[in-house]
C-alpha cells in the first residue's frame, strides 16, 4: 500500500522533522512530526528547456525540461521550424512524438503560463542514429620513468554549466592505460581534466602533472556552481607541477615527489578551486588532511593514505559546499569547504580519530563511495559515508560499526515508511552480507547472511510487482522486497540504473547495454554501438542520469576509438510528468559525487517507481 499524501506532505517544501524508530515488526512506535515552516529555497542551475529530438523508425521523440522554476499548470507546444505540430497543448508529459518526420527536422518549444504562449526555447539537441557524440581529442601519450609506454582513455565524466549559458557542458577525466588501483605499486601517466561544451568545443585542459598518481581512489573531481554566479566551478586534489587552463603552473614546476615503486608519500598536497570557463586556477590551499604519517592510515607502502573522497552537499540548507575527504579503512577526515567571493572557508573538518570521535566506532565505516541526502528531513544535507553519516555541522551522526563496503544507495526506497532509507554491502565476512537501515539513525530494517566480500549491491525499484524498491547483491541469492522479503530471481546485472523506457519502473544499465527486469528473463533495450565501458570490471558508464530532455536518464559512454563521448537518450515516449531531475538536488548532487572512486548511480529524494505518489515540485531558486 502506498502513502501519497504521507508522502507528498514529505516533501513539498515542508520542513519535517522525522523520527522513525523500529526494527520491523518489532512492536516499536513510528513518530511523525511537522512544522509549518516553509522549507529553504535551495540554489540550482537556471538552466535552459534541454530539448531533445531523437529519431526512430516512426519519427522523433522531442522531450524537455519541467523547470523547477516553472509553474505547476504548465503546458507546452511543439513547433518544427516554426509550425506548430501538436494540436492540443502537451499537458501530462514533457515529451511529444512526433510521426514520419525526418531526422533532421529542427524543432522548438514553447511554453504556455497562464494562457499565454512564452518565447522559443533553444533548437533541439539532435539524435539522429539515437544518440549524439562530442567529439573528444586524446592527450599525447608517454613513457614512465621505468620505460613503460602509455596512452590515453576517456574516463568518468561530470556536468555543469561552465559558461553559465544554460547548457550544461561536461568535464572529462582522462586516464593513462597505465592508471593503477593504490594496491599496485609503479608509476602512471598524468591524469587529464578537459572542460568540454555539448558541441565538442574544448574550453580547458588541466594536467594534474607527475606529483598525482592516476587511479580510482586519487582524483575526485566536483563540478558545481558553489558561489552562486551562475556558472560552475571545478574543484580537485593538485599537487606541484599541476598546469591549470591557461597553461600556469601550481607550485613547484620541476619537483618530483614519485618513489621508485611509483607512489607519491612525500611533498606538498593542495585543493584548487578552477574557473569552469577557462580552467584558471582560482585559488590554491593546502589539503585537508595532510598525509602525516603514511602508516598512521594502515599500511606503509601507501595504498590507504591515498584513498580520497568527494562530494557537494547543501550543508546550510540552501546553497552547495565542497566535501573532500581522506582514508575509510581506519582514520577518516571529511573537509567541508565554502566557495563565497573567490576565496575557500573552511566550514567544518570532521576526523575519526579527534578526541570528540575517537572510540565511538566512527573510524573503518567508509566507502569507497559516498552519497549525499538530508537523511533526518531537517533541510540540510547529510554524508552517508558508509556505515556511518556525518551531520550537516560535521558531527556524527550515527554509525553501525558494519565496517566497509564497495556499494550504498540512499533513496526513499520503502515509500510506505517514513523518511529515507540506506542499503549497503559489506566487505567483511563477519558482518551481514547487505543491510537495509533507515538513513536518520542507522537502524537496521533488515539484513543478509555474512560470510563473503559481498562487492556489488543495488536498490531500486525494478520490479512492478514488489511495492518499493527492491534490493540485491553479489553475494545474496535473490531478488528482495523494501522489506526484505526473497522475491525471486535476481536481475542479470547488478551495476548500474536508468529510466530509460516510458513507465517509472527502472532499468538495468550494465556494460554497454540497458536491460529491463523480468521475473523470468531480462529484456535487451539498447546496445551501445561502438563504444566500451570504464573502471575495468566495474564496468561503468562515463556518466549517466537525467542530462537533457524530460526526466528519463542519458548514458553517455567513451566511442571505442576515444574520440567522441556517445550520448544515447530514450526514445520512448512517456505519459509521466516530473520535474527535471536536476533541480532534486539530492539527484543533482549525485551526479556530482557520480565519479568518486567506485561509481554508483544516483538516486532523487523521492520515491520513483511503481504505483508512485504525484512526483513533488522542489523549493528551488536560481542564480
Amino acid at each position: 500500500m502506498k502513502h501519497p499524501h504521507r508522502h507528498r506532505r514529505r516533501r513539498l517544501g515542508l520542513a519535517s522533522a522525522v523520527a522513525a524508530a523500529g526494527l520491523v515488526g518489532a512492536g516499536l512506535t513510528t513518530l511523525t512530526v511537522d512544522t509549518a515552516s516553509a522549507a529553504t529555497a535551495r540554489q540550482v542551475e537556471k538552466l535552459d528547456r534541454g530539448v531533445v529530438s531523437v529519431h526512430t523508425a516512426g519519427g522523433n521523440l522531442i522531450s524537455w525540461r519541467w523547470l523547477g522554476t516553472d509553474p505547476n499548470d504548465v503546458s507546452f507546444n511543439v513547433y518544427r521550424a516554426g509550425t506548430k505540430v501538436n494540436s492540443t497543448p502537451v499537458t501530462g508529459s514533457t515529451n511529444y512524438f512526433h510521426s514520419g518526420a525526418p531526422a533532421e527536422a529542427d524543432y522548438t518549444v514553447r511554453a504556455i503560463v497562464n494562457g499565454v504562449e512564452q518565447g522559443d526555447s533553444v533548437h533541439a539537441v539532435q539524435f539522429r542514429t539515437g544518440y549524439k557524440d562530442v567529439p573528444i581529442s586524446a592527450p599525447a601519450g608517454g613513457t614512465t620513468p621505468d620505460g613503460v609506454a602509455y596512452t590515453y582513455e576517456a574516463n568518468d565524466a561530470s556536468v555543469g554549466d561552465l559558461d553559465g549559458d544554460g547548457a550544461l557542458d561536461i568535464v572529462l577525466k582522462w586516464y593513462p592505460t597505465n592508471a593503477k588501483d593504490n594496491s599496485q605499486s609503479g608509476y602512471t601517466g598524468n591524469t587529464v581534466i578537459d572542460g568540454i561544451k555539448l558541441d565538442g568545443t574544448r574550453l580547458w585542459r588541466v594536467d594534474l602533472g607527475r606529483n598525482i598518481r592516476s587511479g580510482a581512489h586519487y582524483t575526485q573531481f566536483q563540478v558545481y556552481d558553489y558561489d552562486g554566479d551562475g556558472k560552475a566551478e571545478v574543484a580537485m586534489k593538485t599537487a606541484d607541477g599541476t598546469r591549470d587552463g591557461t597553461g600556469a603552473v601550481i607550485g613547484s614546476s620541476s619537483a618530483d615527489h614519485r618513489n621508485s615503486s611509483g607512489y607519491v608519500l612525500s611533498g606538498p598536497e593542495y585543493l584548487t578551486m578552477f574557473n569552469g570557463q577557462t580552467g584558471k586556477a582560482m585559488q590554491t590551499v593546502d589539503y585537508v588532511p595532510a598525509r602525516g604519517t603514511v602508516s598512521s592510515w594502515g599500511d606503509s607502502y601507501g595504498n590507504r593514505v591515498d584513498r580520497f573522497l568527494a562530494g557537494t552537499a547543501y550543508l546550510d540548507g540552501s546553497r552547495p559546499s565542497l566535501i573532500m575527504a581522506r582514508g575509510y579503512y581506519t582514520r577518516t577526515v571529511i573537509a567541508a569547504w565554502d566557495w563565497r567571493n573567490g576565496s575557500f572557508t573552511r566550514r567544518w573538518t570532521f576526523d575519526t580519530s579527534s578526541s570528540t570521535n575517537s572510540g565511538k566506532g566512527y573510524d573503518g565505516q567508509g566507502n569507497h563511495s559516498l552519497s549525499v541526502a538530508d537523511v533526518d528531513a531537517d533541510g540540510k544535507d547529510e554524508i552517508v559515508y558508509g556505515a556511518m553519516t556525518v551531520d550537516d555541522n560535521g558531527s556524527g551522526l550515527w554509525t553501525t560499526k558494519l565496517g566497509h563496503g564497495d556499494a550504498g544507495h540512499v533513496g526513499d526506497l520503502n515509500p510506505s515508511r517514513a523518511g529515507l532509507e540506506y542499503f549497503k554491502v559489506s566487505e567483511d565476512s563477519s558482518k551481514p552480507g547487505s543491510w537495509m537501515a533507515d538513513a536518520r539513525t542507522g537502524q537496521i530494517l533488515w539484513q543478509t547472511a555474512s560470510g563473503s566480500d559481498n562487492g556489488r549491491g543495488v536498490a531500486a525499484d525494478v520490479y512492478a510487482g514488489s511495492a518499493g524498491a527492491e534490493a540485491w547483491s553479489a553475494s545474496d541469492t535473490t531478488l528482495r522486497s523494501a522489506t526484505g522479503a526473497s522475491l525471486g530471481r535476481e536481475p542479470s546485472s547488478i551495476n548500474f540504473l536508468s529510466w530509460w523506457d516510458g513507465d517509472t519502473v527502472r532499468e538495468l544499465l550494465d556494460g554497454t547495454r540497458i536491460d529491463k527486469y523480468g521475473t523470468s528473463g531480462d529484456t535487451r533495450l539498447l546496445t551501445g554501438s561502438g563504444v566500451h565501458s570504464n573502471n575495468g570490471t566495474k564496468a561503468t558508464p562515463s556518466l549517466s542520469g537525467d542530462l537533457l530532455g524530460d526526466w528519463r536518464e542519458e548514458v553517455i559512454w567513451p566511442t571505442s576509438n576515444n574520440t567522441a563521448l556517445r550520448i544515447y537518450s530514450t526514445p520512448n515516449q512517456t505519459s509521466t510528468k516530473i520535474t527535471t531531475l536536476l533541480h532534486d538536488t539530492q539527484y543533482r548532487t549525485a551526479l556530482a559525487w557520480q565519479n568518486t572512486a567506485y561509481n554508483q548511480p544516483p538516486h532523487p529524494s523521492f520515491f520513483i517507481g511503481n504505483g508512485m505518489a504525484t512526483a513533488p515540485r522542489p523549493t528551488v531558486y536560481t542564480p
